[in-house]
């Protein structure tokens, strides 16, 4: 929800060679959080019942659209294309430390469900990000695609297949993209049909706010998300990472997302009692007072070491 009264614009950064849309919220502290939601989740459902009250805590924020989502630029849409989306997230870092109220030792990154996977990479490649919340994180898709397929029935998850691997051909070929649901009732052709994966209707636009939000994606992510492992890379991210996991997830899973936290330098995992989205729904104060506390101990931090720039 945009909250009456307050201040947010619409911004355009480049990356690749289109642009991607975001919203920026100015802050008054110097810090800034980074946000984006998963797969073709916009930035307004995946956002606004969180970026709001980061901004009311003092952060400026930037929540962008991937390339070939909502806003943001790029052909053919509603495609995911991952090295794609990483280098989005580096586009948003490089343009959100050009801000006018940002200090850029004080960026922060959020990132939900296959976004939070993201982070994971995008703070192992990154040095310059001051902490990191990857909530609900897809960090193993191997782990998470066994569950995904039992989810299925057998005839559903042959035709998904099928469209997939038709879909990834005709994308060689120049054809339009074949589209499936985000998310389906057990028995439908749809990119998920786990017991919670209905349930992002109801966290995301309860209120029926974002008409225009598309919750389809190009059929040949099926093909591509069991060989994505963010949390591989754990071990190699150097800032302070809240990893918020929600323990009866059936989508994310919260096993693989806790192993990768204890394998990051400097991790705390965040328990949540619910299923995936439940930081939108009956675990939403829990979790938003959680990042904001943490957020704000981080920019403590890199405010105070050395070379650090106090702009409160």
């Amino acid at each position: 929800m945009s909250l009456p009264g307050r201040h947010r614009e619409k911004v355009r950064f480049g990356s690749g060679d289109t642009t991607c849309s975001a919203w920026h919220y100015p802050g008054t502290n110097g810090g800034c959080v980074i946000m984006a939601g998963g797969i073709a989740v916009t930035k307004e459902p995946a956002s606004d019942l969180f970026g709001p009250r980061f901004n009311d805590a003092g952060f400026a924020v930037l929540a962008f659209d991937h390339r070939r989502f909502g806003e943001s630029g790029g052909e053919p849409r509603q495609v995911v294309r991952l090295d794609d989306q990483l280098a989005d997230w580096q586009a948003a870092i490089d343009f959100a430390a050009g801000l006018p109220d940002v200090d850029p030792d004080g960026i922060s990154l959020w990132g939900f469900s296959l976004a939070g996977g993201h982070v994971f990479r995008v703070a192992a490649d990154n040095p310059r990000p001051a902490s990191a919340i990857a909530q609900s994180p897809l960090v193993d898709g191997r782990a998470v695609a066994s569950d995904a397929l039992r989810a299925m029935t057998p005839l559903a998850l042959l035709r998904l297949l099928g469209r997939g691997v038709a879909d990834a051909v005709g994308g060689l070929l120049g054809r339009p993209p074949l589209l499936v649901p985000t998310a389906g009732v057990r028995g439908a052709v749809a990119s998920l049909t786990t017991p919670d994966a209905m349930d992002g209707e109801r966290a995301l636009d309860p209120d029926r706010r974002h008409p225009d939000w598309e919750r389809t994606v190009a059929a040949r992510i099926v093909l591509r998300l069991g060989g994505y492992r963010p949390g591989l890379h754990a071990p190699r991210i150097r800032c302070p990472l809240l990893v918020v996991v929600c323990d009866q997830d059936l989508s994310a899973l919260p096993g693989p997302a806790v192993e990768a936290a204890h394998n990051a330098p400097d991790a705390e995992v965040l328990h949540l009692a619910g299923r995936h989205y439940a930081p939108f729904l009956e675990a939403h104060e829990e979790a938003v007072e959680a990042e904001i506390a943490f957020l704000q101990k981080q920019l403590t931090r890199a405010k105070a070491a050395p070379g650090g720039r106090d702009h409160a």
